[in-house]
């Protein structure tokens, strides 16, 4: 069980006295605090934690890891290192450390070194979380397995998963995102995947980390850290992921469209809505598969997933069985829309690659198809370019396109140069002016896409057109 001894043993000798309280949940947000909550305040740049202790005690936190000394609240100062004697656990205690980052990963870190457990670590630039969902629902069929939920994937998120092992759990398998060079080492020094798999690289983050070499190298991390007695996972059909084969010691598997790879699929054929057909090739073997998955993309979801499975030394059936009762993505969802037309609604990001993923799509879905996008964000030098590159593929795909935002009359302008009718092509500065022109563009029975960078809040175009269905 999680005790909050375990804690007190990763940041200092103690003695304990009485009964030491399980801790049910770690928590960085007061508002989910309960009974046997442990929760670690940070002073954020829009609210300082430690202004919720009180709140977090009050709802039942057995315990707070604190930077500051907070009044009228028992505090164990574990700053020193020196033992502490004996500890009453008998009423909330705040744990004061130097950083609570620091002390949340290195509690993390003791964790997990308690557990016989081969971890899977996903990363690349797009693609990370439905091939999490994808692994884990294939993994399940045969192993009790823990997954980062939602997109938990960075320096807090991570160790919050990891804080939730426990003795029953055979595979975890987590995301690991990048905002910084080096976040992805530290990533794995906490976890110690013995699995890596690498999706795709684009220019995401290209505004930070500068250029595509240093994507490279950030993602590479992952592979760079994996055992000689592991398994790196990589896209054939990206040169840029091929590239890191080069850069690990663990055997290197690949997946792809092409028949040179380990893994591949053949067939590929969009049900629309329905899903996906397709036949995976393995070691001579064929397995058709029906997946309830939309667009061509992810049948490289499909396979990554696989991949990890047939690392694991999963049989065929239950591969098949988790590809098949696979929930639905949660970040691309197909609503319904005014005039009994359909909304394909993948607000959540945007990148170049994955408009382009949604552009495909929206191609094989049936109807009089409408584009809406919006400015990606965060591509430094490759912005223009990349935008341009997606108005080109507007052009082929969607009978209408509307772009929103100052970006995105890239994307206008590129698809009117291809040939696309000005009379189909319109701009909007916002979503505010877009909606109401969306809402005049709209025919019965239409197709729309919509999608954009988070930033851009094109959520609000869905929540608008759904507004006028109730």
């Amino acid at each position: 069980m999680l005790t909050l001894a375990h804690f007190l043993e990763t940041f200092l000798p103690y003695q304990a006295t009485g009964a030491e309280p399980v801790i049910s949940s770690v928590v960085v947000d007061s508002r989910e605090a309960g009974p046997g909550s442990l929760f670690v305040a940070f002073a954020g740049e829009q609210a300082d934690g430690h202004d919720f202790v009180a709140q977090a005690f009050a709802q039942g936190a057995v315990a707070a890891i604190v930077e500051r000394p907070l009044p009228n609240h028992p505090t164990l100062d574990t700053r020193s290192g020196q033992p502490a004697g004996p500890v009453d656990f008998s009423q909330p205690l705040c744990l004061l450390v130097e950083s609570s980052l620091t002390a949340l990963q290195q509690a993390a870190k003791a964790w997990r070194a308690k557990f016989n457990v081969r971890v899977v670590g996903i990363t690349g630039s797009v693609g990370k979380t439905t091939t999490k969902e994808m692994t884990y629902s294939v993994l399940a069929q045969q192993f009790c397995t823990l997954k980062s939920p939602g997109n938990r994937n960075n320096e807090i998120g991570l160790p919050l998963t990891l804080l939730e092992l426990r003795p029953e759990h055979e595979r975890v398998v987590l995301e690991m995102g990048m905002y910084v060079p080096g976040e992805i080492a530290l990533l794995c020094d906490l976890a110690r995947p013995s699995v890596g798999v690498v999706t795709m690289i684009g220019p995401v983050h290209m505004e930070r980390v500068g250029s595509m070499e240093g994507i490279v190298r950030a993602k590479q991390e992952l592979v760079e850290a994996l055992p000689a007695d592991g398994v790196a996972i990589l896209n054939r059909d990206d040169e840029r992921v091929m590239s890191m084969a080069a850069h690990t010691a663990a055997r290197v598997f690949t997946y792809g469209l092409h028949p040179n790879a380990d893994l591949w699929a053949s067939d590929i054929r969009s049900m629309g809505l329905k899903g996906m057909q397709f036949t995976l090739n393995y070691a001579g073997e064929s397995w058709p598969v029906k997946a309830p998955v939309l667009g061509r993309h992810s049948v490289h979801t499909a396979m990554r997933a696989t991949a990890v499975a047939l690392a694991e030394g999963m049989s065929w059936e239950a591969i098949i069985a988790g590809l098949t009762q696979m929930q639905p993505q949660l970040r691309l969802v197909a609503v319904p829309g005014p005039q009994d037309s359909l909304i394909i609604d993948d607000t959540y990001n945007s990148s170049p690659d994955s408009a382009l993923a949604a552009l495909n799509l929206l191609h094989d879905l049936d109807g009089r198809k409408l584009a809406v996008l919006g400015d990606m964000l965060e591509l430094g030098a490759v912005e223009e370019e990349s935008h341009r590159l997606v108005g080109r593929r507007v052009a082929d795909v969607a009978d209408v396109l509307l772009a929103v935002g100052q970006r995105g009359r890239w994307i206008a302008e590129e698809a009117l140069k291809v040939g696309m009718s000005p009379l189909r092509v319109h701009m909007a500065d916002d979503v505010e002016t877009a909606v109401p022109l969306l809402q005049s563009l709209i025919r019965p029975k239409d197709t729309i896409l919509i999608k954009g960078s988070l930033g851009m809040r094109m959520d609000r175009m869905v929540d608008a057109l759904s507004k006028e269905m109730t």
